[in-house]
C-alpha cells in the first residue's frame, strides 16, 4: 500500500466537522491536522477543496446472490460490491441462509467462497432458518470458532426459513450468553399466510395484495413480541427493516427502559408510500418487498425517529431482482414475486439530499446513520466509522455540488428496473478510498 495525504477537505464524523488535513500509509490514517504537503513529498497528493470528507459507508443489511425460486438476486458480491463503491459504501454485511436441516458450518462455508467475488471486506450475518436442539451448539461454533457474533431470525416467510417465537426466545437465550446479537425480521407470519389465502381465493393477485397482506399491524404486533423476549433474555437485539409508525413507538419505549435494542430503517421507506402499488402492471412489480412500503403518516413517524434517535441504521436490504424474467413471474399471483430490491448504490446520495439538504438531519447524524452507528453495534468501531488516527483509511470524499438523476440505464447496480427512477439527487462521492486507495 502507498502513501496518500488528502489536503484542504472539511472532515465530518458523526460527532465532529474540522477543517483538516489526512495522512494516509499502509492503509491506516497516520496523521490528521494541517499538514504541509512539503513535508510529505513521497506522497500521492489530494486535494479536497471544497469536499466532505466521511468515513466509508457502512451496510450492514444487503443480500448478494440470495438464492429464490425465481433466481437468485441480481447482483452478486462482485457487481454488489461495485455498485457500494460507487455509492460510497466501502464494507457491507450479507447473510448465510441456511436450508432446512442444512448444518450451519456447511452453509458458512459455501457462503463465504461466494462473498470471495467481493471487491470490498465484508462480514457474514448467520440466519437461524430452522431449530433443534443441536442449534445452540452451532451457534456455540459460529461465535468461539468461526468469528460469526450476529444471527438473523425471520419471523415472516413461515414454511419455508421462519422460525417461531418459542425457537426464537431460545436462539436469543443462547445468542445472550454467548455475547452476539440477534437481527429479527419482524412480521407476523402466520397471519400474513392467512390474508394470502384470503386474496388468492378471491381471485386478487396484483401487487397491491402483497401490501393488504401484511399490514402495518403485523409489523408492530411482531415487533411488540420481541421487545417482550429481549426484555425477558437481554439480548442484544437488532430490529430490521422497520417501517411502521406504531413499531416505533414500542422501539422508543424499549430504548428508554434501556433494554440493548437497536433500530434499522432503509431510503424506500423514508421516500416512497403505499400509492405505489395502484401503478398498472408491470410498473408495480418492482416494489414488492418485505414489509412493504407504507403511508405517508408512517414515513413522516419514521423522519422522526430519525432525528430522535430512535432509529440507529440506515441500511438497505439491498436484494434486487429483475422485473422481467424474475419478478413477473408472479404477475398473476403476487407470493410468487421474489421480494426484493435495490439500493446500495443510492444509499447516501438520497439521505444526504432528502435528510441533510432540506434541514431533516444533520450531517453528524448523515455519518452515524451511514456508518458510525453501524460500525459500534457491530464491533467495527474505531476501526471503522471513524476518522482517527488508527482508523482504517476507509473514506468518502463527497461532492456535495453534485446534481443527478438516477436511472437503471446508468446505475451500476444491476436491475432493469429502479424504484428510485427519475429522482434528483444532489451529492455523491468524487472519490471512494479503501485502505487509502481509490477503489473505483
Amino acid at each position: 500500500m502507498g502513501a496518500t495525504l488528502i489536503i484542504k477537505g472539511t472532515i465530518q464524523t458523526s460527532n465532529k466537522i474540522i477543517k483538516a488535513d489526512v495522512a494516509i500509509r499502509n492503509g491506516k490514517i497516520t496523521e490528521i491536522g494541517q499538514i504541509s504537503p512539503s513535508q510529505y513529498s513521497d506522497y500521492q497528493i489530494i486535494d479536497a477543496t471544497g469536499k466532505l470528507i466521511f468515513p466509508g459507508g457502512i451496510d450492514p443489511h444487503v443480500h448478494f446472490a440470495l438464492p429464490t425460486p425465481a433466481g437468485p438476486s441480481c447482483d452478486d458480491f462482485l457487481s454488489g460490491s461495485r455498485a457500494a463503491i460507487a455509492g460510497g459504501t466501502t464494507f457491507f454485511m450479507d447473510f448465510v441462509t441456511p436450508g432446512r436441516r442444512q448444518a450451519l458450518k456447511e452453509a458458512l462455508r459455501l457462503r463465504q467462497e461466494e462473498a470471495k467475488r467481493s471487491l470490498l471486506e465484508c462480514r457474514l450475518h448467520m440466519g437461524i432458518t430452522w431449530y433443534d436442539d443441536t442449534i445452540p451448539a452451532q451457534m456455540k461454533w459460529c461465535v468461539n470458532e468461526a468469528g460469526v457474533k450476529s444471527f438473523k431470525a425471520y419471523l415472516a416467510y413461515k414454511g419455508s426459513i421462519g422460525i417461531e417465537y418459542k425457537e426464537l426466545e431460545k436462539v436469543m437465550e443462547t445468542a445472550a450468553g454467548l455475547g452476539a446479537i440477534v437481527l429479527v425480521h419482524c412480521e407476523e407470519g402466520d397471519l400474513i399466510l392467512e390474508k394470502q389465502q384470503e386474496f388468492l381465493t378471491q381471485g386478487k393477485t396484483a401487487p397491491l395484495y402483497h401490501a393488504l397482506s401484511r399490514p402495518a399491524e403485523t409489523e408492530a404486533e411482531s415487533v411488540r413480541k420481541l421487545i417482550d423476549l429481549c426484555r425477558k433474555t437481554g439480548c442484544s437485539t437488532y430490529i430490521v427493516h422497520t417501517s411502521a409508525a406504531t413499531s416505533l413507538e414500542y422501539i422508543r419505549q424499549g430504548k428508554k427502559e434501556g433494554l440493548p435494542l437497536y433500530c434499522e430503517t432503509c431510503p424506500q421507506y423514508l421516500l416512497l408510500d403505499e400509492s405505489v402499488y395502484q401503478q398498472p402492471l408491470p410498473c408495480s412489480l418492482k416494489y414488492v418487498i418485505s414489509p412493504p412500503i407504507r403511508s405517508k403518516t408512517d414515513q413522516e413517524a419514521l423522519w422522526a425517529a430519525i432525528q430522535d434517535g430512535t432509529v440507529d441504521v440506515l441500511s438497505t436490504d439491498h436484494c434486487p431482482f429483475n422485473t422481467f424474467g424474475q419478478k413477473d413471474q408472479g404477475i398473476h399471483d403476487f407470493t410468487k414475486i421474489p421480494n426484493g430490491t435495490g439500493g446500495v448504490q443510492h444509499r447516501l446520495a438520497l439521505l444526504y439530499t432528502f435528510g441533510v439538504l432540506t434541514g431533516k438531519i444533520s450531517l453528524q447524524q448523515f455519518v452515524a446513520l451511514t456508518s458510525g452507528n453501524a460500525a459500534k453495534i457491530f464491533g467495527l468501531y474505531p476501526q471503522k466509522g471513524e476518522i482517527a488516527v488508527g482508523s482504517d483509511a476507509d473514506l468518502v470524499i463527497w461532492d456535495p455540488a453534485s446534481k443527478s438523476v438516477i436511472s437503471s440505464k446508468t446505475n451500476v447496480q444491476t436491475g432493469d428496473e429502479d424504484i428510485y427512477e427519475g429522482i434528483n439527487i444532489q451529492g455523491k462521492p468524487g472519490m471512494t478510498m479503501v485502505g487509502g486507495s481509490n477503489a473505483e
